[in-house]
């Protein structure tokens, strides 16, 4: 399966196929459960945490955007005030009162020295099981070990958690606040 590297013009798919994988991911639907309103504000917060990768060269794609994989390297950052209206204005109050706890804890795991972050990675639920997650990995981390660095991302899906594991990442914590579920921060170690 050829994993490819997204251009601009393919940022739209990319964002859709994101959309279906991450419909359901524990952190984003506990934040989003309401169909409608996740269908509509998932795709900008998608852009707010990894869209840079588009920028970047660093959004990978399994052929016909079964799979996508936002990676933004060293030096590049989440458009954290984005994220933080898009929330403000998309969530319950009960998750709003949650949402700072989140993020300070995040921010407390996040690498301070040079990293790649995985802020995002997902496959179509119609074509998950097939290896498109590891192919993904496996293509990106090429790039990462070529840099000699870390990458760090953070994950709500245990079943997501095994993969990772194989690919060298290794839960460092966990993130909770109040009624949200666990969020694990995950390092892999510079190759």
């Amino acid at each position: 399966m050829a994993i490819k590297i997204a251009q601009a013009s393919d940022e739209a798919s990319a964002i859709d196929a994101l959309t279906l994988a991450f419909s359901v991911d524990p952190m984003v639907r506990w934040s989003l459960p309401d169909p409608a309103k996740y269908l509509a504000t998932f795709p900008s917060l998608a852009r707010a945490f990894g869209g840079s990768a588009f920028r970047t060269g660093t959004a990978y794609f399994a052929d016909g955007f079964a799979g996508v994989a936002l990676w933004l390297p060293p030096g590049v950052r989440s458009d954290e005030e984005s994220l933080m209206r898009l929330f403000d204005e998309n969530t319950s109050d009960d998750v709003k009162e949650d949402l700072p706890g989140i993020f300070e804890q995040m921010e407390k795991f996040h690498p301070t020295q040079r990293h790649w972050y995985l802020p995002m990675i997902g496959v179509d639920p119609a074509y998950q099981g097939a290896g498109l997650g590891t192919a993904l990995m496996t293509e990106a981390l090429k790039v990462v070990d070529r840099d000699g660095l870390i990458a760090y991302l953070e994950s709500s899906n245990p079943k997501n958690i095994s993969l990772y594991e194989r690919h060298g990442f290794e839960v460092i914590g966990e993130i909770q606040s109040g009624s949200s579920p666990v969020l694990r921060p995950m390092l892999r170690r510079a190759r």
